[in-house]
């Protein structure tokens, strides 16, 4: 399906080309008392499928001001096994209750044998694993009644029975399936760094009419014993400063699009986190009228 054709798919309520921030309690006072100038929020799906309490009244109050994105980390997709159907059906009531404007998940895999692990682990690119997830998006969109958003992951190693170049094989995911893609910039630059690849050679193949949002971070560094750096997509930190150039560079290949500051350890105060989101609008509003993408126009 084509993007055109899953632009009316994504939601209600579209999230604008703007700058948006994860919620987080901490910065409730200033988020629901200011109404500071974000275009959007996002939330970990996982964290409201709870019945009520602090965390729903807290987004509650930011849905009635502010459009809402919706991350899932925990659905596994890139799994071998069935989906959760229970997760699933938790998903579905959080979404079915806050109407977001996109919703999103992971190209990885995070649960075994019923137990949920706490990272998003990679999976081999090869035609079986296209199969498999292909089919397990298919399963969420069905539930769901909507197209969702899968994300490039951060990569560390790569496998040997990789047969699939990772945009080719998101591309055509996205075909297959109609859903839409997630750049997170900040992976391409943590994954080309680690396994030694050309971060915007990258961009330039990536499936850009497909992508409904994208995301920025700070990562980690190590120095490993030869010398060589390993980058770890950390979320603590500022977006870092090679980060920055190839955010334009998407935005030059795809038009405008709504851009997450993802900041989930060592959360700041807010007006260290609201002056990140003012940056990235203020690198938004360079392409405001360029290049376009099939079925950008959501409004």
């Amino acid at each position: 399906m084509a993007a055109a054709d899953i632009a009316d798919r994504f939601g209600p309520d579209p999230v604008p080309a703007r700058a948006g921030v994860g919620l987080k309690p901490q910065h409730a006072a200033a988020v629901l008392g200011g109404r500071p100038d974000v275009g959007f929020f996002e939330v970990h799906a996982e964290n409201y499928m709870g019945a009520g309490g602090p965390p729903h009244r807290l987004l509650e109050g930011v849905r009635d001001r502010y459009p809402l994105s919706v991350h899932g980390v925990g659905m596994s997709i890139g799994g071998p096994g069935p989906l959760d159907r229970a997760h699933l059906a938790r998903l579905r009531t959080v979404v079915d209750r806050y109407r977001p404007g996109l919703v999103s998940e992971h190209l990885a895999w995070s649960s075994h044998d019923g137990a949920f692990l706490n990272d998003l682990l990679p999976v081999p690119l090869t035609e079986a694993t296209l199969d498999r997830v292909a089919a397990h998006v298919d399963e969420v969109q069905d539930a769901l009644g909507r197209a969702i958003l899968v994300e490039n992951p951060s990569s560390y190693l790569a496998f040997a029975e990789s047969t699939i170049p990772e945009t080719e094989f998101l591309g055509r995911l996205a075909e297959r399936t109609g859903c839409g893609l997630l750049l997170d910039v900040n992976n391409v630059r943590v994954s080309a760094t680690n396994l030694g690849y050309d971060p915007v050679g990258y961009l330039d193949a990536f499936p850009v009419a497909h992508i409904g949002e994208i995301h920025l971070a700070g990562y980690d560094e190590e120095v490993e014993a030869d010398g060589g750096r390993l980058l770890i997509d950390a979320h603590g930190s500022p977006v870092r400063p090679d980060v920055w150039p190839l955010f334009r560079h998407a935005l030059a290949l795809a038009g405008p699009v709504p851009t997450l500051i993802e900041w989930d350890n060592a959360v700041p105060d807010w007006p260290v986190l609201h002056a990140e989101a003012q940056a990235a609008d203020a690198v938004l509003a360079g392409f405001v009228g360029g290049p376009r993408r099939a079925g950008a126009d959501r409004g």
